[in-house]
């Protein structure tokens, strides 16, 4: 129920008692004047002009008082119905009345707050931090309320372009130092004269940095899949898997993983490239968690209001007490927490906030054959029938 209509049922409400109690009030009134008055319906005698006079308790005088009294119930009783009719209806119509003028006035008061919601609606819509409400109006409770809304709107982007600077800053910084080991130890791997101990040991710093690299590839795309995704732009969640697929292919071949393709047409909106890294992902997860000769199915499809992404691999038998435990950073099943060439264990912590940025569900059950099966559900674009 909107304000509008409380405050003009607010209005009704408050007519309705009101004009009940003062029709009461007059009814009380006029009841009490029709009332039976012993000095105007019983005198001492009755005089008739040309009869003359007929004293109490006399037959004529009887007769005459008797239809007084008729006359005088009868009277009252109609005038007491037409009070509550036509005071009933007069009531109903300033009820009626109160309702009316209630709705335009809580239109007219509300005109600047319904101004203000809609252009922070179309700020909220746009994720633009920098847009404000600039309300022009009188010093009331609407200018004040838009002056501390404009003013958490700058804090709020002054605290977001801090936090993309940080990121940013941040992914330089710790990049650069990575890429110099990784050129450093490539360089003395490759000298002639390096012994047979210096390669293995540069081979073991090289798989230590590359790790170290898709940790911070994992913390930074972590930290930007926690934002919701404002900007929703309309593709298709089969074309993302195609690609993904395809870069995957390699990889697969090499640990001798067959892919299988599902892919239906999904139409979705939001943000494809961060939807793409949530599929590389899992697809990623699939391949290398798994064992030689083994399978990875993918599929996409579309369910009424939805779309699904569907990735399940064979592998090992995973304890349904773990599934939850999945979701985490740096945790991974079977105790591997080691393994550098497995990942950073911030993979299906990034599908999870991904997903839940693109205001999707993320489930994974185990297979009874080894492995996982991991759904990922997603708005359908509601422009594709």
């Amino acid at each position: 129920m909107s304000v509008r209509l409380r405050f003009a049922l607010a209005c009704a409400g408050v007519m309705l008692v009101m004009g009940g109690l003062v029709l009461a009030g007059v009814y009380l009134v006029v009841r009490q004047s029709l009332e039976y008055r012993p000095g105007l319906v019983t005198p001492d005698y009755i005089e008739v002009r040309g009869r003359g006079y007929f004293p109490r308790y006399s037959d004529h005088y009887e007769v005459a008082r008797a239809r007084v009294m008729q006359a005088r119930a009868v009277y009252q009783r109609d005038t007491l119905s037409s009070v509550r009719t036509i005071g009933g209806i007069g009531v109903l119509a300033a009820t009626a009345a109160a309702f009316g003028l209630g709705w335009r006035t809580a239109g007219w008061v509300l005109r600047p707050v319904k101004r203000v919601t809609e252009n922070a609606r179309r700020i909220a819509q746009s994720g633009d931090l920098t847009e404000r409400i600039g309300y022009e109006g009188p010093r009331d409770e609407v200018k004040e309320l838009t002056e501390i809304y404009d003013t958490m709107m700058g804090r709020l982007a002054r605290s977001f372009d801090g936090q993309r600077r940080f990121v940013a800053n941040a992914s330089h910084e710790l990049r650069t130092p990575l890429t110099i080991n990784r050129t450093l130890v490539d360089v003395a791997v490759r000298r002639p004269d390096a012994t047979d101990d210096v390669k293995r040991l540069g081979e073991s710093l090289l798989l230590v940095n590359s790790r170290h690299e898709r940790l911070i590839d994992g913390l930074l795309a972590l930290t930007e899949g926690e934002q919701a995704v404002l900007d929703r732009r309309p593709f298709d969640l089969t074309d993302v898997a195609e690609h993904v697929l395809d870069q995957a292919a390699a990889e697969a071949a090499e640990r001798e993983v067959t892919i299988h393709r599902l892919l239906d047409s999904a139409p979705t909106t939001g943000e494809a490239v961060l939807v793409e890294r949530l599929v590389q992902n899992l697809v990623e997860n699939a391949v290398r968690h798994n064992h030689p000769k083994g399978e990875v199915w993918v599929t996409t499809r579309r369910r009424a209001a939805h779309v699904e992404l569907v990735v399940a691999n064979t592998g090992l038998q995973v304890p349904p007490y773990e599934i939850e435990t999945i979701f985490e950073p740096f945790r991974r099943l079977h105790g591997d927490r080691l393994r550098s060439d497995r990942g950073s264990g911030l993979g299906l912590s990034i599908v999870r906030v991904i997903t839940e940025a693109h205001g999707g569900t993320v489930l994974a059950r185990p297979r009874d054959e080894g492995g996982l099966t991991i759904m990922v559900e997603l708005p359908a674009d509601p422009a594709v029938p």
